[in-house]
Order: structure tokens, then C-alpha cells, then sequence
């Protein structure tokens, strides 16, 4: 999370060590609305007795009894960090091998410390647990975050035996669920495809949400998902849990449910060949898992983690993002010095306030004229930039804009002279050929030579020019047949979860020597979009596919989890260069609009009513961004119901302004009118509604027009848009209450 949650720069007032003894008592980890209760039993264990909003009489949960097995009177409450071992059989949080032979822990509470008070907003709560009879304890620490309604979990395993101990499971949160269904949304896809939201109702057994691609292993799968109790998940009603593992690298989440019909919920990182050596007197750390609860919706649930991401991850979350231009899709790796100013010329005048340049700019022995050879070889390209970045960089800001570029620092070419100087540096199996995608090949991060030549690349690359304000870091390929020349051979199975560490590492480094450079987290679109990376980050490219229609389906579902304020959403050139879609330029503008609005296109493929259009529409823009970028998310209609509609609606925190998105995904009819009834507006104000980004006609019949909160929020606006591709904005500004 961001640095002050990641070291922790937390003071508490006091400290409060809870009195064990063998007597039940209730521990509560508590934010302004939601809370989880765990309970001390008598034999010493600690179980999981709720989760949801606060209410009052929980001494009731003292006495709560869970259902006995048909073959003895023990109870069967669910433990808090159940490990394998006793009377539990399904798959365990934690599974060890210690140095004697024996398979099995059995934990018991020993020492609990919580906090009595705080300035921070964040209230943490440690558990130390212990095995009954071997030297082994594991730390569950629960961090509260209070105005946020977010609770994350993780876990500390510590050796204390004199011989090291195997990890073979090690997820870093358990979560117990009763309902009587359990509908799950997880958001998978592909690439150019990601982010799709896809619900099933759970049946006996288990589902599985998990990656063992080691590097961009949030494309195809997000470590993510939302859990609708006793109904499908809606925006604005019914129990809703959203959960989100932090990390990088192979993760899983287990849903089992079980023959009670209890749902048993486990996440962390993936155990797939990283079983790990823990030596003595060493401990391990997972990444952290982030809760959420509704009972509301999703759209509060997304709320609230929209805040703690904005207040808690993101470097700068409480800032408006700028408007960006990127080269990729206006040049590709085909230009000059002439063609990049002449984009810079033409995105100074549509109000552009930062031009990044991507792929295509280094290599001279391999240069980089394709994807094909190059990577690694960061050398400015002379033949295309003879007068080097620094030229194009003190350029742009002559013209008012900052200057971004592209790397991608992780990766190599078998055609560069990195592959050639430093074969040990690659990810390759011994004995076995190295396979490519995207003609290339990753560098092993676990090895900290490798660490430092690709934060020296982020290093080496912003001193190309003191005036780059902006990086955009890419990840094009997954790694296949792993192995590190680096690592030793009894250690090989540690390759997946230190390649993730080194990464950090690098990051760590990078964001403490650089904390003014914007960071822009990529992976071939939405391939690294995940909580672990995004504290290092201002933002992310959502996919690489910049077509409206389908980045409608992409940002919704990605906005249930992260906010909209760091979706770097572009306007491309029609037809798209992915899907071949058309659509206006008013209605590619409308979706990018939702998020960090940018453009990727080579502006002087514009028409001259276009670059007007967007001018106009880019200053608008500006004047409102701080709504979408800080305001609260209605997710109001799902792109992914049936009746081809969709829209979303952003408020401001006290209320005074909104802005309204609807969009029309096919032909309805000359006679339907769809109406949105609006959410989170203040029902005593009055309210302005403002049609704004009209291209060639009004959508709405009352814009300039003014309405209660309460007309909004019971009777909503009812819309002309019948054709694919209509799109209608509307801002809402309070107005002042007249004085008689």
C-alpha cells in the first residue's frame, strides 16, 4: 500500500494487551460502519463469529453456537487462520513441514495487541498465535482503515525452530461466509478483452480464481472478486463483499463451500511450485488481502475502496490526473523528430497538458523499429532522434506540456546487446530452450544484479532530460519453463515469490529516488492491474484496447475495484485500430471522459470539426475532472444488462456538483426513451443540469434547466437516445436557495 502502510508510520496512543485466560471474549476489529468480531474460545483458539455493518448487542455473539459434527459434540466454529492440522480437512490457510517430520500445527492464541487510539485514521490489531507444542508462531495483523470501511489482513509465519521448516500453503486471509446462496462476480478476459465481469452461482465444491504466469498475471484473471449473498449482485441493494489480494505475481483465491453450506474463502499467493524453505529464526510475510462490505450494493462497497485507494495507494490519489497524448497509436515506431513535435504542436492547441512518448525511441546496433529486436539496449535511437529526448522534451515544455516516455525495463530481445552480454540474466529452465512472446524474454529479478539494471534504466532514462515528469512502465509477456541462474538449486521453488520481492524492490527504489516523476503502471493493457503494484503507480492503462464500445465493459468492471480516477482512458482515432468499430468523436470523448482522460491518436488524422470538438471539450473537461477524479462513483446501470443501456453518475463529497454518463450500445427503437433515477445527490438542493460535449444535438430536453435533488433522485432524466453509439453527458451544479 502507500509508504505510510507499507513501514507502518502509525503511532498509537495506547496499546491494549489483551488479558488471556480461558474464558470466551470478543475482539473487535471496527470502521466507521463495518466490523469483524472474532472470539477467544475456551480452549484458547480464536474464531471468525461476523462480518458486516456494526450493530449493537454483539455480547450475543459470546454464546453463538455453530453447528456440531454428527460424530461428536465439539463445536465448529470457524477459525480465524485455520492451518492444517486437528479436526479441520479442507484446503488449510497454512500448511508446513516442520523439521521433525510432522505435517500437522495446532495454534492457540498468545498474545493480542490492539490499539486504544490513533491520529492516522488506521487502527491495527496483531494476533500472535502459537503452535501448542512446537516452536512456531504466526502474526495475523488486521488493519482497520476507520472512515473507509476497508479492513486488510496478513500474515507473519516465524521459525523458531533450529532447522528450517517448509511452507507449502501460506494465503494471507481466510474469510468464513453464511447465506444461503452465494453469487460470485470474478472480472476475467483476455487481452484487449479484460476486465469482464462474469457471475455464477457457487455450488458444492470449489472455484478457483488464480494465475501461475509469474508477470502480467492480472490479464486473463483478476485477483479479485465480488460476493453477492442470496441474490445477484445490483449496484444500489443487497449484501455485497468485494475482496482484493495484493500482489504481483501468481496468486489464488479458493471459494469452497462446504457440506453446511458455509462458503470458506481463501486468498494469497499461489502455493503452484513455491514451496518455501523458511531457515531459522527467519520469518515470512504474505501480501496483504483487502476487504469491503455493503449491505447496500456494490456501488458503496466500490465507494469505499475507491477512498482508501485515493487516501492509502495511490502516489498523489487526491490529485487530478492531466490530460495525456501518447504517440502509440498516432505513430507507432515510425516517426522522427519532425513527426513527434509536430503531435506536440497539435496537442498544445487541443489543451493536452502532458505528451508521452512510447515504443520505438532507443537501440542503434538492434534498432528498435519493430518489436522483433532492441529491448534492453536503452540507448537513444540517433538515426530517428539525432538531437536526442532532451530536444523533445525541452520542445514540449516550451509549449506548455510536460514530457513522459515509455520503457519497459523488465524485459529483452534475444536481438539486443543485453541478450547477447548477459545470457545468465534470462528466465530459462537449464537444458531447455527459452521460449518467446513478443519476441522476447524477462529478466530474472530475483537475482539483484538484474535489480539494479532495470532501476537503473528508470535512472538512466529520466536523465535523458531533466524536463520528463512521466513514465510509462509496460510488461508485454508472461514467463514460461522458469528457472534462475541466480537462485540455488535447492531454492528454485522460491523463483515465483522473489521475482515479485525484487520487483518491489526496484519500485521501492525507483518511487524514494524519483517521488515527482509520474508513474504510469502498464503490462500490455490491464496485464499488472492489481493492488500490489499500485502504490508505486499514479495510474494504469486499463487495456490496450481504446475502442469506446468495449471500453465501456472494461472500465465498469474495473471501476467495481479500482478507481476511475487512475483509469488512463484515451480517445483513439475511428474506425478503431483494434476492433475496426466506428463511433463519433463525441462518443469516444463520453467514455474516456469517466476516467484520467487522454488521447492516443495522431492528431493530424482529425478532422477539422474533431480537433474543434475536442478543444472545446478537452477545456470542459478540466474545469469538471475533479468530480470524476475525487468525487464518489454511482454505477447507476450495468453495460452487462440485457437492455443495451448503461450509466454512471460521479458526486462531489458535499454534494454541490455531479456529472451523468449514459450510453446507448444498440438501436432501440424510434419510440423508447430510457430513464435513470439518480443517486447520491443532496434531495433539498436544487441542482442545474447541464448537457455538456453536444456535438450535433441535445440529448436531454431540460438541460439549463433546474431540479430538486429529490425530482432527480425519485423521477430521474429520461434521455433520447435510440441509436448505437448516442451518448449523453449532464453536469449538475447546486444552486443557491433563494432568500424571501
Amino acid at each position: 500500500m502507500n509508504r505510510k502502510v507499507i513501514v507502518f508510520q502509525v503511532v498509537f496512543v495506547f496499546l491494549s494487551f489483551f488479558s488471556l485466560n480461558a474464558a470466551k471474549q470478543l475482539i473487535h476489529i471496527e470502521c466507521s460502519d463495518i466490523s469483524l468480531i472474532l472470539r477467544q474460545e475456551d480452549n484458547l483458539k480464536i474464531s471468525i463469529v461476523y462480518f458486516g455493518n456494526k450493530f449493537e448487542g454483539t455480547d450475543a455473539l459470546l454464546t453463538k453456537s455453530y453447528q456440531r459434527r454428527p460424530d461428536n459434540e465439539e463445536e465448529f466454529s470457524p477459525a480465524l487462520y485455520p492451518a492444517y492440522g486437528g479436526r479441520y480437512y479442507m484446503e488449510p490457510v497454512l500448511k508446513v513441514s516442520l523439521p521433525n517430520g510432522v505435517e500437522t500445527c495446532d495454534f492457540i492464541i498468545d498474545s493480542i495487541v490492539q490499539p486504544h487510539a490513533g491520529s492516522t485514521g488506521i487502527s491495527r490489531t496483531v494476533l500472535i498465535l502459537k503452535d501448542k507444542k512446537y516452536p512456531l508462531k504466526v502474526d495475523v495483523v488486521l488493519d482497520a482503515y476507520t472512515a473507509e470501511n476497508v479492513i486488510t489482513q496478513k500474515i507473519k509465519v516465524r521459525n523458531y525452530f533450529a532447522a528450517p521448516i517448509v511452507l507449502e500453503r501460506f494465503y494471507a486471509s481466510y474469510m468464513p461466509v453464511f447465506a444461503d446462496q452465494y453469487f460470485l462476480t470474478q472480472f476475467n478476459g483476455t487481452w484487449a478483452n479484460e476486465m469482464q465481469c462474469n457471475e455464477i452461482l457457487l455450488t458444492q465444491g470449489t472455484r478457483v480464481i488464480e494465475s501461475k504466469k509469474g508477470v502480467r498475471t492480472t490479464q486473463s484473471e483478476n485477483p479479485s472478486f465480488m460476493l453477492s449473498l442470496d441474490t445477484e449482485a445490483q449496484p444500489d441493494r443487497g449484501e455485497i463483499i468485494l475482496g482484493s489480494l495484493a500482489w504481483s505475481g501468481n496468486y489464488k483465491i479458493n471459494f469452497e463451500l462446504d457440506e453446511f453450506n458455509s462458503l470458506n474463502i481463501l486468498a494469497g499467493i499461489n502455493p503452484y511450485a513455491s514451496s518455501y524453505k523458511l531457515e531459522s529464526m527467519k520469518s515470512f510475510t504474505t501480501p496483504q488481502m483487502i476487504w469491503t462490505y455493503s449491505n447496500t450494493g456494490y456501488g458503496r462497497a466500490s465507494r469505499n475502496l475507491h477512498d482508501w485507494a485515493r487516501n492509502y495507494v495511490l502516489r498523489n490519489g487526491n490529485q487530478v490526473g492531466k490530460v495525456v497524448l501518447n504517440s502509440w497509436e498516432g505513430a507507432y515506431f515510425s516517426f522522427d523528430e519532425k513527426t513527434i513535435k509536430n503531435m506536440i504542436d497539435n496537442a498544445a492547441e487541443m489543451g493536452v497538458e502532458t505528451f508521452v512518448l512510447d515504443d520505438g525511441w532507443f537501440g542503434n546496433d538492434y534498432p528498435r523499429n519493430s518489436d522483433r529486436q532492441g529491448l534492453g539496449d536503452w540507448q537513444v535511437n540517433k538515426k530517428k532522434l539525432p538531437k536526442g529526448i532532451d530536444d523533445l522534451a525541452a520542445y514540449a515544455v516550451s509549449k506548455g506540456l510536460k514530457f513522459g516516455i515509455w520503457i519497459e525495463p523488465e524485459m529483452v530481445n534475444p536481438q539486443s546487446n543485453l541478450a547477447k552480454e548477459k545470457p545468465e540474466w534470462i528466465v530459462k529452465s537449464p537444458g531447455r530452450e527459452i521460449t518467446t512472446l513478443r519476441n522476447q524474454w524477462v529478466l530474472d529479478l530475483t537475482n539483484p544484479d538484474v535489480q539494479d539494471f532495470v532501476s537503473g534504466v528508470f535512472k538512466n532514462t529520466v536523465s535523458l532530460s531533466s524536463d520528463i515528469s512521466y513514465i510509462k512502465w509496460d510488461a508485454n509477456r508472461y514467463i514460461e519453463s522458469f528457472g534462475s541462474s541466480y537462485l540455488p538449486e535447492d531454492k528454485q521453488s522460491h523463483f515465483w515469490i522473489e521475482y515479485v520481492h525484487g520487483l518491489y524492490s526496484v519500485y521501492e527504489r525507483i518511487v524514494k529516488a524519483f517521488p515527482d516523476i509520474e508513474i504510469q503502471l502498464c503490462a500490455s493493457g490491464g496485464g499488472r492491474l492489481e493492488y500490489g503494484a499500485l502504490p508505486f503507480h499514479n495510474e494504469f492503462w486499463a487495456s490496450d484496447n481504446t475502442d469506446p464500445f468495449t471500453r465501456i465493459f472494461i472500465q465498469y468492471a474495473t471501476n467495481i475495484i479500482y478507481p476511475p480516477k487512475a483509469t488512463a482512458s484515451h480517445v483513439s482515432i475511428s474506425p478503431n485500430h483494434q476492433t475496426g468499430n466506428s463511433s463519433s468523436i463525441k462518443f469516444r470523448f463520453d467514455v474516456a471522459m469517466m476516467g484520467r482522460l487522454g488521447l492516443e491518436l495522431q492528431p493530424e488524422d482529425l478532422t477539422e470539426k474533431e480537433l474543434g470538438f475536442l478543444k472545446t471539450s478537452i477545456k470542459k473537461y478540466k474545469e469538471l475532472r475533479h468530480i470524476t477524479h475525487l468525487g464518489d462513483w454511482f454505477p447507476l446501470k450495468s453495460p452487462y444488462a440485457s437492455d443495451k443501456y448503461t450509466a454512471t453518475q460521479f458526486v462531489t463529497k458535499d454534494k454541490s456538483e455531479a456529472l451523468f454518463f449514459s450510453y446507448s450500445l444498440d438501436y432501440h427503437g424510434r419510440t423508447w426513451m430510457p430513464n435513470f433515477v439518480l443517486q447520491g445527490l443532496d434531495p433539498n438542493k436544487t441542482y442545474k443540469v447541464t448537457e455538456i460535449n453536444v456535438l450535433d444535438k441535445y440529448y436531454f430536453w431540460g438541460t439549463t434547466k433546474t431540479f430538486t435533488g429529490a425530482y432527480l433522485m425519485k423521477v430521474g432524466v429520461n434521455l433520447n437516445l435510440l441509436l448505437r453509439g448516442e451518448s449523453c453527458v449532464l453536469h449538475l451544479q447546486e444552486q443557491p436557495t433563494p432568500v424571501f
